[in-house]
């Protein structure tokens, strides 16, 4: 259902049937001979659609019945002199501020537009602190030192990794997949768990249990590749929206130092 925006306001027993107002071109109604453009329905339109909802005649009814609500509310509060108090005329010079500066930023965002060359620019500084390997590992987790020394024993005797861990990982999640854990990075782990994973052989396990704040690991590598990190197609939108909110920001800061501000 349609929900009215901030500026309108909840009127529970009103129940205003819009169409008895002849309204002139250009307007959606009049109120006490008042119109009521249809750019403000527009305008209440936009931003209901842009949170999901549909334009459709439904919307565009209620939308009428919500403006002309606010409007004989609104009639009815200038009568009262609400819109002279000092609340209400602050909190206006406010509004009228964010929409000026909104305005502004937008402007100021299209005249100057973030080129390509400088976006691959940027994604080559970054990408240098893309992870350089990804590992491949699946794990045993276990409560006690002395269990998982039992475990790496079985291991060199023969039995098979995946059943082992199957049967007796308490990483329940990891264990029904024979303890494989996929492709990561090793600073994605607790850094005991990362440490003694980089510096495994490909193939080989751990000999020793690793002690982590989740209890005791056998740690076996399967495999080791090259990252490629993520594309530049893949964060150009990202990129695009931080070199602007870096842009913007400067701005702000070099009309600030221009300022006379006593």
């Amino acid at each position: 259902m349609f929900k009215a925006n901030r500026l309108a306001l909840a009127i529970a027993a009103a129940t205003l049937s819009t169409g008895v107002f002849a309204a002139p071109a250009g307007t959606i109604a009049t109120v006490n001979g008042v119109a009521i453009p249809s750019t403000k329905a527009d305008l209440f339109v936009k931003e209901v659609t842009a949170r999901g909802q549909k334009d459709t005649p439904q919307l565009r009814a209620q939308v009428k019945d919500e403006l002309v609500k606010n409007e004989v509310v609104y009639q009815e509060a200038i009568k009262k002199g609400m819109d002279k108090s000092p609340e209400a005329m602050a909190q206006l010079d406010m509004l009228k501020q964010r929409i000026v500066i909104g305005a502004y930023v937008n402007n100021y965002v299209k005249a100057n537009p973030i080129s390509d060359s400088d976006l691959r620019k940027e994604y080559d500084k970054i990408k240098v602190n893309f992870a350089s390997k990804e590992y491949k590992a699946r794990h045993i987790l276990v409560a006690s030192e002395a269990e998982a020394n039992a475990i790496i024993a079985d291991l060199k005797k023969g039995k098979k990794f995946d059943e082992l861990a199957k049967a007796k990982s308490m990483d329940k999640g990891s264990a029904a997949n024979g303890g494989d854990l996929g492709w990561s990075n090793p600073a994605n782990f607790v850094k005991e768990f990362g440490t003694a994973l980089a510096a495994l052989p490909k193939g080989k396990m751990t000999d020793t249990a690793v002690k982590s704040q989740f209890g005791f690991h056998i740690i076996k590598l399967d495999d080791v590749r090259e990252a490629k990190g993520p594309s530049f197609e893949e964060v150009k939108g990202e990129l695009a929206q931080q070199m602007q909110g870096k842009q913007v920001q400067e701005m702000v800061e070099a009309l600030v130092k221009k300022a006379k501000v006593e």
